[in-house]
């Protein structure tokens, strides 16, 4: 027999065995004693467990009532303070409903108050609308009265502004005869001129040279010292160097800009014209020019064109001082710019 096969048998024969044999069940007992507590042993633990719970039970039934005859009072507490908390509660309430009816009292009193005021405001109000009726019909009159004198007053100015305008272009009719008839005399003149004065020119040459450097030192100080001199007569003494200097003839040119294209309202052109072999040169001859200046003599020089139907060979600005903006103004215009009338390349 195998020791697994005699454990099943011991197993399953133990409890038999135990019931049926005393000596087998107190030698089981006796060897296996150490293992577990016996009977008297347990039997007393157990009835210590017992006092021992009667004991915390006793206790805890003292605490128990303790702790109900505290809450007791507490609750007699809470109830004392809950019939006070009544009473004063009801009093307040008493007080606020006094305070509500005082308030709804003023409340009625200050309506009826601001009723009254609001009927004043609307007497009032009333009485300021019809003013302000009064005052608007009366102001419509008198602003009527104005724009129908304005209208004369504008009849009266256009009318006048047409006669102007027609007196205009009859003198402007006049004028460009007038520079027509000018502009041949001047051609013919500038040929007999130049056969005649050949000769004297080239003698005089180094004389106007010296001259020349005469009047550069003057012109350089005009930007500074303007009151010495006017500006008509730098102009005129640069266009004598330029005749003298290069046989050409310089004609001072004035137009009437009537539709504004220049200046941005109709006014007098003024340009100087240079003429050499059919060669048309437009030129600004100053003691000083600017950005701003540099930009009105272009509009010039194309208004001239326009109006004359003749292109412009070369546009010319001679003046001593030349703003450096007004350079740069230059070079993009295609402008030539000269310091001096002696610095100008022969057309």
């Amino acid at each position: 027999m195998t020791t697994e096969s005699l454990k099943e048998t011991i197993k399953r024969e133990l409890p038999a065995w135990l019931r049926e044999d005393p000596a087998f069940r107190t030698y089981v007992l006796e060897l296996t004693r150490n293992e577990y507590a016996d009977r008297r042993e347990t039997g007393d633990r157990f009835y210590e467990l017992l006092g021992e719970l009667r004991r915390d039970r006793e206790k805890q039934e003292r605490k128990w009532e303790a702790n109900q005859a505290e809450l007791e009072r507490i609750r007699e507490e809470q109830a004392q303070k809950w019939e006070a908390n009544q009473a004063e509660l009801k009093r307040m309430r008493e007080e606020e409903a006094q305070k509500w009816e005082a308030n709804q009292a003023e409340l009625q009193r200050m309506r009826d108050e601001d009723a009254r005021k609001w009927e004043a405001n609307q007497t009032e109000l009333e009485r300021i609308r019809e003013e302000q009726a009064q005052k608007w019909a009366a102001n419509q009159a008198e602003l009527k009265r104005m724009r129908e004198e304005d209208a004369q007053k504008w009849e009266q100015q256009n009318r006048r502004w047409d006669e102007n305008q027609a007196e205009r272009r009859r003198l402007w009719d006049e004028n460009r005869a007038e520079q027509s008839r000018l502009w041949e005399e001047s051609r013919a003149d500038s040929n007999r001129r130049w056969d005649e004065n050949h000769e004297e020119l080239k003698r005089l040459h180094n004389e106007i040279m010296a001259q020349a450097q005469k009047f550069d030192r003057s012109i350089g100080a005009l930007g500074s010292r303007w009151g010495l001199q006017s500006e008509k007569a730098f102009r005129d003494a640069l266009a004598a160097i330029l005749e003298q200097s290069f046989d050409v003839q310089v004609v001072n040119v004035t137009d009437y800009d009537d539709s504004g294209e220049v200046f941005g309202r109709p006014d007098q052109i003024e340009l100087d014209v240079i003429i050499k072999n059919g060669l048309l040169l437009i030129c600004e001859l100053k003691s000083s020019i600017d950005k701003a200046g540099m930009y009105i003599f272009e509009r010039k020089a194309r208004f001239y064109e326009r109006r004359h139907e003749r292109k412009a060979n070369r546009l010319i600005v001679i003046s001593p001082m030349i703003d450096g903006r007004a350079r740069k103004v230059g070079e993009r215009l295609g402008i030539e710019m000269y310091g001096d009338s002696t610095e100008v390349e022969a057309v």
